[in-house]
């Protein structure tokens, strides 16, 4: 019976140590069942994540639910977008069934999921290509956007509703006729120096793209800052936590100190395209 016990506790031991072993090489970058970003991604040794305040939207950003460690990115129809050292993770978020979900709607999404969540619906609003200005609050109201040629106008035909579908209407409106070009006008250029958890690396154009800075971090003794981004793409598709083509022993995070341009996966971008809400 001895001999038995021993052997038994022999073997439990070697399976503690190898668990501990594999969670101890993987903690450098994940822990690889959270699922939040702030959950999920370890910091770099020597680097801190400032405190943000839990009705901001740098915590609202930094909280984003993640998808199963492996999930693949999905586009509106179900098919699979191929990880071809792209991204590391996938946002656990509904995109809809249609074509809308692309680069610059995935950044409004976001922006406008965050005002939702706080019922701050004043503070939904969006620039289509065109200059009209598209309010959620009005939208609500029960008013709806009448497109007549270059002629843009608000109508009545809806009774008052504040509920997730018609605000899911509302943005793929949005998604349908706003796009880089309209959103780049509406951002504020920021210098890479100053770059905050929500602000945009942008391109406006046909085609043009997006992507936005979900997660930052900061090393106290030097103050070296590094980041976390997210983008959707083309066609619709899920949004994605970008790997760092630039440099595997630090991706997913990407060093704020990036020079005058940013390489990511599927764009490059340079420093005079950061821009904020």
């Amino acid at each position: 019976m001895k001999v038995k016990f021993f052997f038994i506790a022999a073997i439990l031991m070697v399976i503690f140590c190898f668990f501990s072993f594999s969670e101890t090489n993987n903690t450098n970058k994940t822990n690889l069942f959270e699922n939040t970003i702030q959950q999920r991604f370890q910091l770099p040794q020597g680097f801190v994540r400032e405190e943000e305040s839990k009705t901001s939207f740098d915590y609202f950003l930094r909280n984003l639910p993640l998808k199963p460690l492996g999930s693949n990115v999905l586009y509106f129809d179900g098919t699979t977008k191929p990880n071809r050292n792209v991204y590391e993770a996938v946002v656990d978020l509904p995109i809809g069934k249609q074509d809308l979900h692309q680069c610059a709607d995935a950044v409004m999404r976001l922006r406008a999921d965050y005002f939702y969540s706080q019922k701050q619906y004043d503070k939904i609003h969006f620039n289509f290509t065109n200059g009209f200005r598209a309010d959620f609050s009005k939208w609500a109201a029960g008013y709806r956007i009448a497109i007549k040629g270059n002629k843009t106008s608000w109508i009545k035909t809806a009774k008052p509703s504040d509920s997730y579908e018609t605000y899911w209407k509302y943005l793929e409106k949005v998604f349908m006729y706003a796009g880089t070009a309209s959103l780049e006008k509406e951002l504020k250029p920021i210098n890479a120096l100053d770059i905050k958890i929500g602000d945009v690396f942008i391109k406006g154009g046909f085609p043009g793209h997006a992507v936005i800075v979900v997660d930052m971090a900061v090393n106290p003794k030097n103050n070296q800052k590094i980041m976390l981004l997210a983008q959707s793409y083309m066609p619709a598709q899920e949004i994605q936590i970008l790997k760092n083509p630039n440099n595997s022993s630090l991706s997913p995070w990407y060093a704020v100190d990036f020079g005058t341009s940013l390489q990511t996966p599927e764009w490059t971008f340079s420093s005079s395209q950061l821009k904020r809400f």
